[in-house]
Order: C-alpha cells, then sequence, then structure tokens
C-alpha cells in the first residue's frame, strides 16, 4: 500500500494539486470560475477537489457517505483556513431541495463504486441538484485498466500486480490471500469489481438519460500520476480511444462534461 492511502492529509493535498492544474483549468473552458459559482462534489471524500474551488472563490458542498472523511474534509478546510459545507449523507437518498441548485457537479472516482443495479439512478439523481445551464464533471478509470480494480490499496505484493481484478472471482480471491491481504479488504476488493465501470456502460446511461456529452477526453496516462509518479499526462489517441472494449484496457482515466439538452 502507498504512503498517500495511509496519510490522508498527504492524499488530500495531492488531490487539490491536480484538481487545481487540470479540473479547475478543464472546466474553466466551458463554464467561468468566479466568486460566487455553486460547485457541488458526490463522493467528496477528504475534500481535495474542491479546495482550488474554494480559493477562487466559489461556494462548495461536499457530500459523501463515509462520516470519517467527512470529518477529516473539515479538519482540512479548518486547517488551511477556507470556508466549506460538508455533509454526511447518502446521495441516493438524500432530498434535493436540502442543497438547492449547483453550476458544477463533480462525481470523481465515485461511480465505479457505485453498485450496478443502482448506477442508472444515482446519474438520474443528478438532474436534481444541476442548475439548467450548469456542468456535471465526470472522472473515472476504465474497469480493465491495469489498476481498474484499486488494488493498489492491497497491504501485500498484490498491490504492484496489473490486471490481477480481470481475472475470475476464485483467483483473485486466491492471490489476494496469498498476499496476506484481511477478509474485509479482500471483500472491498471483491465489491469494487463487482461495480465496476466501463466506458460503452458509462455511455449506454448518459444516452439512455438523454445528457448531452459537452466533451471528453480518454487518458492514457491519468493526470493525477504527474504529481503521483511524476509522469507526464498523455491523451489517448483519437483512434485508439474509439476501439470498443479494448479501450478499457489502456485508458486510465477519462473526462466527461456532461450538460442538460
Amino acid at each position: 500500500m502507498q504512503k498517500r492511502h495511509l496519510d490522508r492529509k498527504m492524499y488530500f493535498e495531492e488531490l487539490a494539486d491536480t484538481s487545481r492544474e487540470f479540473y479547475v483549468d478543464y472546466l474553466s473552458k466551458y463554464k467561468l470560475i468566479q466568486p460566487g459559482l455553486r460547485v457541488l462534489e458526490i463522493g467528496c471524500g477528504e475534500g481535495g477537489n474542491l479546495l482550488p474551488f474554494v480559493e477562487l472563490g466559489c461556494e462548495v458542498v461536499g457530500i459523501d457517505i463515509a462520516e470519517n472523511r467527512i470529518e477529516q474534509a473539515k479538519t482540512y478546510f479548518k486547517d488551511v483556513n477556507q470556508i466549506a459545507t460538508f455533509i454526511c449523507c447518502n446521495f441516493i437518498t438524500m432530498q434535493a431541495d436540502v442543497l438547492g441548485k449547483f453550476d458544477i457537479v463533480l462525481v470523481h472516482d465515485v461511480i465505479e463504486h457505485i453498485h450496478k443495479e443502482e448506477k442508472l439512478e444515482f446519474v438520474q439523481n443528478i438532474k436534481r441538484y444541476l442548475a439548467d445551464d450548469g456542468l456535471i464533471f465526470f472522472a473515472f478509470p476504465a474497469w480493465q485498466m491495469p489498476f481498474g480494480g484499486h488494488q493498489q490499496i492491497c497491504e501485500g505484493f498484490a498491490s504492484k500486480l496489473p490486471f490481477i481484478h480481470v481475472l475470475p472471482n476464485m483467483l483473485y480471491r486466491g492471490i489476494l490471500k496469498l498476499s496476506g491481504e484481511s477478509k474485509e479488504k479482500i471483500d472491498e476488493l471483491l465489491d469494487i469489481k463487482e461495480c465496476r465501470m466501463q466506458i460503452e456502460h458509462f455511455e449506454s446511461i448518459v444516452k439512455y438519460l438523454d445528457f448531452k456529452i459537452t466533451n471528453k477526453i480518454h487518458w492514457f496516462i491519468n493526470p493525477h500520476y504527474k504529481r503521483k509518479f511524476g509522469l507526464k499526462p498523455r491523451k489517448v489517441y483519437k483512434l485508439l480511444s474509439k476501439i470498443y472494449y479494448f479501450r478499457n484496457f489502456y485508458i486510465t482515466s477519462t473526462f466527461y462534461l456532461l450538460e442538460n439538452r
């Protein structure tokens, strides 16, 4: 397991750096990021993605189902003297009128953790929070990419093994046991496998719900890898990004901007 998965303050700072350099810049091409703009992040974790928006004067709200992450977000924002609203709740069941409408909704590395039978409802519910001219920013790893199973969170040697998550469950479980992973960790990783998100599935949901795809980027080297590993972000060549199914093996991150039609 990498240090960043244990040191959550470090993880918060890394996310803030990536958001500042890539997410804000990307969104600003389609929406003026200015004081008073309302930004919501669903599955905000420690809140690192939201910090650059607060620094620019935006009104931000972060929601997450994990109480410990929300408490960490409150602490980290207090440490840097920034104000934001953080709420611990289940996004699917919460009441929309509690928060109102937002100009930007961020859904970063979350959709791949939503169970298959809830994905459609999850994306559909976002419409309740989106202003008429608002944008939704989705980012997620393609399921079959080298570490799409999140095995990097393992304690043992499995954290360094790419593609093992695409193996049949019996083999995958066996490798995780040999790696010395706890039952709780194995169950978590198998749940992630069950919840997996392929590009084709995501686009089918977007089409069904009649969202307009304003822009999309498929990354061969995830922008966050610049902060994590010192690697230069690289986009996938357009031709390669159109090869259905197989593209999920080499696209490490996807950016989608959606808006209402």
